[in-house]
């Protein structure tokens, strides 16, 4: 099975070591090499989104996560792959960076709260579900729904934080759990751009396969795809929608990543939801089916998308992807159920589609890009062969 390669998560050696360790280590050990103070470790990941007008109200789709970092288990995790695979102290450190959402204990029945910074009334605000209730956290430590902001009350806090662009800050709370949030309130009518992020902003080589995809996501540090960033500040003040088939676990690195280390502009974030315990095969499984199923990647982007071109019937849309997957396949779809919304997409062509297969991206705007993949196979295959024992000739 594709599951169980000789990567990391993918690896039976190194679950089974790692299950042995946590069934007799327990909780986490005594060492200081593993303490921290608690108040470090808890935190609320308040997703960044946006908000439409709804009559009388701003309606934001939001999504929080409350939990507690195990950063013994990072360690833990890293340490078992330093006896089971070669790998040197800079990918080690880069996997644990990458680890901390994976590893982290989500926090469950927990209440919620949303307050704006620099809100004159101290007003507090909570998500509601589609009953119009106020939901706790679920047994993943996650609240989803919609929070409401009263027309009025949202042009205070926009003067209240001097917004920028419709931005607002959001401080969300449970208890000893705390974190930050951003919000873009937009208008009916303007731009937005919808983008995919792996192989389009950033290089993934996922049609290089499981093992390069891999290695990129977790050994290896970031890049980001060259001149996208210019050509996403060319357009005059859209708004911005990354949506991505990485699992949610993988969002603070990328957004880190995009927004705050290669400047790529500020926007809604929407991706995959994945279980999260790690002594679980079926997470890792979740984690490598969303790289490499198609079909799931296709299915979640169309519903995410069309939710955007519902919410925001007098917006044009660009839609921007890559030819590596099915970016074509669902930016025609979305075309065909919202043709006068589409103003142009985009295709950053990575398999050479363009030639070898020119219908895919008819009437689509077609960026060339360096076509390494195969090389990247062909590396693969011979690491394989020669980590069964078998003889490489050229």
């Amino acid at each position: 099975m594709l599951f169980f390669n000789p990567i990391f998560f993918l690896n039976y050696r190194f679950l089974f070591l790692f299950s042995f360790a946590f069934l007799i280590i327990g909780d986490p050990p005594s060492s200081s090499d593993y303490i921290e103070p608690e108040e470090n470790r808890r935190s609320i990941i308040y997703n960044t989104t946006y908000g439409f007008i709804d009559g009388e109200n701003w309606v934001v789709p939001s999504r929080v996560w409350v939990h507690k970092e195990r950063r013994w288990m990072q360690r833990l995790v890293s340490r078992l792959l330093n006896l089971t695979s070669d790998y040197t102290s800079d990918q080690i450190d880069i996997l644990h960076k990458r680890l901390r959402d994976i590893a982290a204990n989500s926090r469950s029945r927990r209440t919620v709260t949303i307050r704006f910074i620099n809100d004159p009334e101290e007003r507090s605000f909570r998500i509601e579900n589609r009953i119009g209730e106020h939901p706790r956290t679920d047994r993943n430590g996650i609240i989803t729904g919609n929070l409401k902001i009263p027309k009025d009350v949202a042009e205070e806090l926009l003067d209240a934080q001097d917004s920028n662009k419709g931005w607002l800050t959001a401080e969300v709370t449970s208890g000893r759990y705390s974190g930050n949030g951003r919000i873009r309130l937009l208008e009916p009518e303007g731009l937005s751009v919808v983008s995919d992020i792996d192989d389009t902003i950033k290089i993934t080589e996922i049609p290089a396969g499981a093992r390069v995809v891999v290695r990129n996501t977790f050994f290896k540090e970031y890049a980001a795809a060259p001149i996208m960033n210019e050509l996403y500040e060319s357009w005059e003040n859209p708004s911005f929608h990354y949506v991505s088939g990485s699992p949610w676990q993988l969002y603070r690195s990328l957004a880190n990543f995009l927004i705050g280390e290669s400047g790529f502009p500020e926007g809604s974030f929407h991706m995959k939801n994945a279980r999260k315990n790690p002594l679980t095969i079926s997470t890792w499984s979740d984690l490598t089916e969303f790289v490499t199923n198609e079909l799931l990647t296709f299915e979640q982007k169309i519903s995410q998308i069309s939710e955007l071109f519902e919410n925001f019937p007098g917006r044009k849309f660009i839609l921007v992807g890559d030819s590596g997957e099915r970016d074509p396949e669902v930016y025609r779809e979305i075309e065909n159920n919202y043709p006068d919304q589409v103003k142009e997409i985009i295709i950053r062509d990575v398999v050479n589609a363009r030639e070898k297969n020119p219908d895919r991206l008819e009437g689509m705007t077609i960026l060339p890009a360096p076509t390494v993949y195969r090389l990247n196979e062909r590396v693969a295959e011979i690491e394989e062969l020669l980590e069964a024992g078998e003889d490489v000739y050229e």
